[in-house]
């Protein structure tokens, strides 16, 4: 016996549902006319459970991301928006929260108006959330908070958000192009060995000695991948696990590094990035009146590369000290010495927050001229790899066939 669901209409137009026993679907559907005028619905029990099972399992397997730049970002520009409109901070965040789709940074944004109606500044309930909020970010809102500017500095934090959520957007295209062009290269290759290159080996059967290098090379490729697939599949697995937690350590992380600014083609435009992000924070840190050994701390942090983590630290510890900027700068080779000396002029000026900013502009306008040269220069040379490595695999199918046919003519 078999439990069923039922559910039934009545005469009157009532609704009823309950759980009976029978042997087959059909008996259970007549079982079920006998409590109402109208069968609306019979199911197994059992199937109804695994598929309501299954239904909330999906509901529950909720993947929920949390807030990335480009969110921070919107909810500056708004918060900035509804500053200057007159709104009071407590009701401009409520307002926002509202409106924010991603369910974690409602969240967050929920407790900042939370901590600020309970009293806190703003700058103290963001600093909580250190993983959405940089210190960078945290720094501007607490100067402007003293210096009473808050809607301006909003402004400008919208301004640098964007041109980081630019230039991220760009670096990244440029390192998926190759990466997209590589895979399929693979694909490829792996495809015309395991696929096609199989075709032809009964041809060649027997004929080994008269097989080009090459075409015997080729074949034993094709027979080990197909042999052992799953050991290369295991180990190109285990190969990427194994590197992407090496360089999660400082060690790793510092040979990465390293490697990032030997790649012919990359190296240039790592290093304009690098130069752009660390002179561009230090300027909008400058200008917000944030205390320069503070200023070095964040800018070393924001860099994104060890070498120029320690060119910074190197300099707070000279000004710690009593030194200028410019002197421990114009020790290092990871910045231009044109670059040095439009900081030093800056420096005796008294207005290096603006030069800093001018030099980033110039060096985000060279970070992008050179992506786009890097993007041009990969497509022809990808195209052209493709092509070699096509093209080697299918002369080396061919010239047997040609050879063979003329030895039996």
């Amino acid at each position: 016996m078999t439990s069923y669901k039922y559910e039934v209409r009545t005469a009157e137009g009532q609704t009823t549902t309950g759980v009976i026993q029978a042997q087959s679907l059909p008996e259970a559907s007549a079982i079920a006319k006998g409590y109402g005028s109208y069968v609306l619905n019979v199911m197994p029990v059992s199937g109804m459970a695994g598929a309501e099972g299954i239904l909330a399992k999906m509901r529950e397997v909720k993947i929920e991301l949390g807030p990335g730049l480009k969110d921070v970002l919107n909810f500056t520009k708004q918060l900035g928006v509804m500053i200057k409109a007159g709104i009071n901070i407590r009701s401009a965040i409520g307002g926002i929260s509202e409106q924010v789709e991603n369910p974690k940074f409602k969240k967050i944004l929920l407790q900042i108006k939370a901590d600020v109606e309970s009293g806190k500044p703003f700058s103290e309930a963001i600093a909580e959330h250190p993983k959405v909020f940089s210190p960078l970010y945290v720094n501007m809102i607490r100067a402007s908070e003293l210096s009473g500017n808050f809607g301006h500095m909003l402004d400008r934090i919208s301004k640098y958000l964007a041109q980081q959520v630019e230039t991220r957007s760009m670096v990244r295209g440029a390192m998926i192009y190759p990466m997209i062009i590589a895979v399929m290269a693979v694909g490829a290759t792996v495809f015309l060995l395991t696929f096609v290159l199989p075709k032809f080996t009964m041809l060649f059967s027997g004929k080994e000695a008269l097989l080009p290098k090459p075409t015997v090379m080729l074949m034993a490729m094709s027979d080990f991948i197909r042999a052992y697939w799953y050991v290369i599949v295991a180990g190109l697995v285990a190969s990427f696990v194994g590197l992407f937690y090496a360089i999660k350590t400082d060690a790793g992380s510092e040979c990465w590094d390293r490697l990032k600014l030997k790649i012919p083609l990359f190296k240039r435009m790592l290093r304009a990035l690098y130069i752009t992000r660390s002179l561009h924070t230090m300027g909008e840190l400058v200008s917000a009146g944030v205390p320069m050994l503070e200023t070095l701390d964040i800018t070393g942090e924001v860099s994104g590369h060890f070498q120029y983590r320690k060119m910074w630290a190197d300099v707070h510890d000279a000004v710690e000290q009593g030194s200028k900027i410019v002197q421990p700068l114009g020790r290092q080779k990871l910045l231009p010495s044109n670059v040095v000396q439009m900081i030093s002029a800056g420096e005796e000026s008294g207005n290096l927050g603006p030069v800093m900013r001018d030099i980033a502009d110039f060096y985000s306008q060279e970070l992008k001229a050179t992506i786009k040269a890097v993007t041009a220069m990969i497509e022809p040379l990808m195209i052209v790899l493709m092509g070699c490595v096509v093209g080697f695999i299918a002369m080396s199918i061919i010239l047997p066939i040609f050879k063979m046919s003329k030895l039996v003519q």
